[in-house]
């Protein structure tokens, strides 16, 4: 699929008020390859004018993006907390870069470049990302301690991003059961690491001791701290790019 300039300013403004008007809704939105926002999660640990800004970003930020690219390129923005993840592809390095650039609009805290250089994935891949993104949802909706609803996902080529506010023990126990959907190659984490009391403010309640997560004796490859995603920042942000590589 080709990004093509999707969004003027009246489909954009159109988009954000559709956005205004789904505030009652609560089923978990899944970002990612399927692309599915629009929608503020009543369980997400953001506020939901933040919800809506990052909406806002991610819209203006592919808008940008098109109005350079064009047909070119295939570009996706998913936005948690003014954090910027780009992925897809693009036909060159220039473009590449620009595109940081072009991602950073109003409120935009990072950007997060994984763009990589080449033809645009075929429908196969597309479709095989929207379904390992599905699947990630519901790994991570099944698994205990895990906060699914403050977690954003995107899938990429087989490679999933974690977007979201969660304590050490959550991200980890949130990583584990993505890395272990069949099909992933590789889960890169993009969290905003919080207290436990943070957390439970957050969720508007109280919540028991989380344990650390149990070491499931399964091999796996080494987390690569601050190695899983090119980033630029336009302002200090928590949390870090690891990357938890599946062989």
């Amino acid at each position: 699929m080709t990004f093509k300039p999707r969004f003027p300013a009246i489909a954009l403004a159109a988009a954000l008020t559709a956005s205004v008007l789904t505030l009652s809704a609560c089923a978990p939105v899944v970002v990612g390859a399927a692309a599915a926002g629009g929608a503020v999660v009543a369980t997400d640990r953001r506020t939901s004018g933040t919800q809506l800004d990052d909406q806002s970003i991610s819209l203006k930020a592919e808008h940008n993006i098109s109005e350079k690219a064009g047909d070119a390129a295939r570009v996706n923005a998913s936005t948690y907390e003014g954090v910027v993840l780009l992925t897809g592809e693009v036909p060159n390095d220039a473009i590449k870069a620009e595109a940081t650039q072009l991602a950073r609009v109003e409120k935009v805290r990072k950007v997060v470049n994984q763009l990589t250089v080449g033809p645009a994935a075929s429908f196969s891949v597309r479709s095989n990302d929207t379904w390992l993104a599905s699947k990630v949802r519901t790994e991570l909706i099944n698994t205990k301690y895990v906060p699914s609803g403050s977690i954003s996902i995107t899938v990429d080529k087989g490679v999933v991003y974690l977007q979201g506010k969660v304590t050490q023990a959550e991200g980890e126990y949130a990583a584990n059961a993505a890395a272990g959907v069949s099909g992933v190659a590789k889960v890169v984490k993009l969290f905003d690491t919080i207290s436990r009391e943070d957390a439970v403010r957050l969720s508007g309640g109280s919540s028991g001791n989380t344990p650390a997560p149990a070491d499931s004796g399964a091999q796996r490859a080494p987390i690569e701290t601050g190695n899983g995603a090119a980033e630029t920042s336009s302002a200090p942000a928590g949390g870090g790019a690891q990357a938890m590589p599946i062989r």
